[in-house]
């Protein structure tokens, strides 16, 4: 994950230029609209964004207290491109949705690939299959939303890195009606020779 300084020599993250930033913003726009939207990604402070977050080298994931089962989030499915398009997923509801107690990007991502599964697939029409699972396969950005848990992360799909959750999201109190992003600052690399 790049990054670069601001004027005052602060730490930019360069996510802003990024489908998924993009996709986050129309999550926002769509499942909080009316709050204060984040213009930059701030840097993950040192002490962390809480107890239930945690970070790898994949960036960001969230540690889940219980599982529930039979939880139905929102969700705003986007195309991009026309001839090799690729899908980007907004999911809003309970993070407890994706079926896991350790909640990171590959597992929000199979979570959002099942889910434009099931939403794109008609079961009387066998020809629904196909398109269905290329959709799934296409994922490459989700979004999800967790509103009452006042969490959020950003997963993306790149060749060259794999999944990455390289944004947490933290939903201020409905009082407040901020959202924060984070990125991880960028790490050096260690030469094993």
């Amino acid at each position: 994950m790049g990054g670069a300084r601001g004027s005052q020599g602060e730490f930019v993250p360069d996510v802003t230029g990024r489908p998924v930033w993009r996709l986050l913003l129309r999550g926002l726009g769509v499942y909080l609209p009316g709050w204060e939207i984040p213009t930059r990604a701030q840097r993950m402070p040192a002490a962390g964004a809480g107890p239930l977050v945690f970070t790898t080298g994949a960036g960001f994931g969230l540690q889940v207290p219980r599982r529930r089962q039979g939880l139905e989030p929102d969700r705003e499915i986007y195309v991009r491109g026309r001839e090799d398009p690729s899908f980007g997923i907004v999911i809003a509801g309970p993070v407890e949705a994706v079926g896991s107690r350790v909640v990171d990007g590959p597992g929000v991502l199979r979570f959002a690939r099942r889910v434009t599964f099931e939403e794109l697939f008609e079961t009387g029409d066998p020809d629904s299959v196909p398109y269905a699972v290329r959709a799934a396969r296409s994922v490459r950005n989700v979004v999800f939303l967790d509103r009452a848990g006042g969490v959020g992360l950003c997963v993306e799909v790149a060749e060259d890195t794999g999944v990455t959750c390289s944004v947490f999201v933290r939903i201020g109190a409905p009082h407040e009606r901020t959202v924060r992003a984070y990125a991880l600052a960028p790490q050096g690399v260690r030469s094993q020779s």
